[in-house]
């Protein structure tokens, strides 16, 4: 196996673009009852004005041209071409941090994040930025077997990191990267100094609830209500059936929108409309990305393989830090996991709070590190 790094650039062939907007000319719009709103899902009319947006103003190749900013590269690992993101921070002594991002995102997750670690204008609080594309996400071979599961891909990071020449970094991840962060600790216990996640630890099981303290309580019934946890149930139809959802996302770009605008709504924590919470040219530009590069399909595949995947075991090896602006309960989480860092009044967020405020974002996982380095 090659260990070589070769370098990489965007470029969408032109025949690609043309032919998501003839798909978004045939589109056939459903019919939907009178003033329901999101209650049944996401409205025609909000749709329909957010495809004819995509297909007549969204300029896919100004957005390309900002992804090329950032120095990019494949490399062969367990038999799959990982495509990756690699900023160095003109600080000598900045720490290595790599970045995982998890579903329905992309590498598109941290593109206003980058540049706030890589050159805070602190050299203290430096990084040099790693941020991998998933296996089966954007330009990332998709797997070629079953069996890629958190875990798998834990070990493709640290292997990553040690052909980059780092021995001692930090890692980052939000929802499946929430579990590939603390396995990367355990595949390479040695080199990682600590773990940050943006959500996911000390939600109550039905045997907890019973003994959350009066507090807890509360703030757990506040969690109940939120969007995201009583709505379309991603987990369920990820890790059961993928393959059969794949021929909507993957033929109709129309479809497609549908699902990743029905999640980004649900899993918006900041009480703002979407497009007032995200860019719409952001949002537009992870979607696409999805669409050109054919991998609304493959990017299933890991939360198939992933199902009944637990917490790493071995998750105490390294100090943990947890964006607490994301639900949970910390006493639950402290069972667990080694948490040195769980600030009490971030702002909202949960998913998306790297695309919403990064600099809020930044500076937390800044706070973090500062007492690792």
């Amino acid at each position: 196996m090659s260990e070589d790094i070769r370098e990489f650039r965007i470029e969408i062939p032109q025949a690609e673009l043309n032919s998501l907007r003839s798909r978004l000319d045939l589109v056939r719009w459903p019919g939907q009852l009178p003033g329901e709103g999101w209650s049944r899902g996401v409205p025609v009319s909000y749709l329909r004005e957010l495809a004819t947006y995509w297909r007549d103003e969204y300029d896919w190749r100004g957005h390309e041209s900002r992804l090329n900013e950032f120095p990019q590269y494949l490399t062969e690992i367990d038999g799959l071409d990982i495509h990756f993101l690699h900023v160095r921070s003109p600080e000598p002594d900045a720490l290595p941090l790599i970045l995982t991002h998890g579903w329905p995102n992309s590498i598109v997750e941290f593109v206003d994040l980058i540049d706030l670690l890589a050159r805070p204008g602190n050299a203290e609080q430096a990084f040099h930025v790693v941020v991998p594309s998933l296996p089966g996400f954007g330009f990332s071979s998709p797997p070629r077997e079953t069996g890629w599961n958190a875990a798998r891909v834990a070990r493709t990071w640290a292997e990553l990191m040690r052909r980059l020449g780092y021995d001692r970094y930090g890692t980052q991840g939000g929802d499946f990267g929430a579990y590939v962060a603390p396995a990367t600790a355990t595949a390479a216990a040695d080199h990682v100094v600590g773990v940050y996640i943006t959500g996911g630890l000390g939600f109550p099981s039905q045997d907890d609830v019973s003994e959350l303290t009066d507090g807890e309580r509360e703030a757990y019934a506040e969690l109940a209500k939120q969007d995201w946890m009583n709505g379309v149930d991603h987990h369920g139809l990820l890790g059961t059936a993928p393959q059969t959802f794949a021929y909507g996302w993957h033929d109709s770009p129309v479809a497609a929108l549908a699902w990743m605008t029905q999640k980004f709504h649900e899993f918006n924590a900041s009480d703002r409309p979407l497009e007032q919470a995200i860019a719409r040219d952001l949002f537009l530009t992870n979607v696409s990305l999805y669409w050109l590069t054919g991998t609304f399909g493959s990017s299933a595949w890991l939360y198939y393989d992933s199902t009944g995947f637990n917490w790493p075991e071995g998750q105490k090896v390294a100090p943990t830090g947890v964006y607490s602006g994301a639900p949970g309960v910390r006493r639950l989480a402290e069972r667990d996991n080694t948490i040195v860092h769980w600030p009490e009044h971030n702002p909202a967020g949960h998913h998306f709070i790297a695309m919403d405020r990064p600099g809020d974002y930044a500076a937390d996982l800044r706070a973090f590190f500062a007492e690792l380095r």
